[in-house]
């Protein structure tokens, strides 16, 4: 079995207590999860930062990903999102370890992702997804507010107030996040993270999300996650691009 870290994995666990001690276990987790649900394990993917990700083979030879998430505020919840919208329009959820954050999940084939087409192509299809998935959760389910994050980011830029290049800009950034994230007219359950990285060409359907970070809220959010990987539209025409993907 190839136990490999990624590095950017191994970087982002770096001085982190609790995803130190999550790392340090990693071994022994992948073992156990091989042997209680008969997975034959591949190399990991060299690509992922916030999790170890490797493909894998049931015994009945049915091809799967093993997805083990390490400790992240923004990724709580991502085991009982896969629940919530049962593949549609995600990757399925085959099993899981909601303690040890540990995902059994379909896997894509070929596997390649959104950004194979030019943006303009990208945008419908993000497009299409992001109205599948803005489903309003029940007041059961476990999801936190858009807020939770927001205000998150909120306090650790205030913890470093010395590294800010302009004060004033940045407070008015602190203050507009605020006002947004608390004043949503829907409630619906985001990705949070939805850009062409993470969408996927399936045979199930032609295109399926994976990593979703969810959160309860505006699902005029989501939208900023592509907007965001497109910078040299967003610079050359900020009005025309953003009215394209509204």
């Amino acid at each position: 079995m190839d136990l490999r870290i990624p590095r950017q994995l191994s970087d982002n666990c770096r001085n982190v207590s609790d995803r130190a001690a999550w790392l340090d276990r990693l071994p022994e987790t992948i073992h156990g999860l091989a042997r209680r649900w008969s997975l034959t394990v591949g190399a990991p993917f060299e690509d992922a930062t916030c999790a170890w990700v490797a493909p894998v083979q049931l015994a009945d030879r049915t091809p799967a990903v093993l997805k083990v998430a390490m400790p992240h505020m923004e990724g709580e919840h991502e085991i009982e999102g896969l629940r919530f919208w049962g593949g549609d329009p995600t990757v399925r959820l085959l099993r899981a370890d909601d303690e040890l954050g540990a995902m059994l999940i379909e896997r894509c084939v070929p596997g390649t992702t959104l950004r194979t087409l030019n943006e303009p192509e990208q945008d419908v299809v993000i497009a299409g997804l992001l109205r599948r998935l803005w489903r309003e959760p029940s007041a059961s389910q476990p999801f936190r507010p858009l807020s939770a994050m927001t205000d998150g980011w909120r306090e650790e830029t205030l913890a470093h107030l010395e590294s800010w290049p302009d004060a004033g800009l940045v407070r008015e950034g602190l203050s507009l996040l605020e006002k947004l994230a608390h004043g949503a007219p829907t409630n619906v359950l985001l990705a949070t993270d939805l850009h062409a990285g993470n969408v996927l060409r399936s045979e199930r359907e032609p295109w399926l999300v994976i990593d979703p970070k969810p959160y309860a809220g505006d699902p005029a959010y989501d939208a900023t996650q592509h907007l965001f990987n497109c910078g040299a539209r967003l610079r050359s025409d900020p009005g025309g691009t953003m009215n394209r993907i509204c």
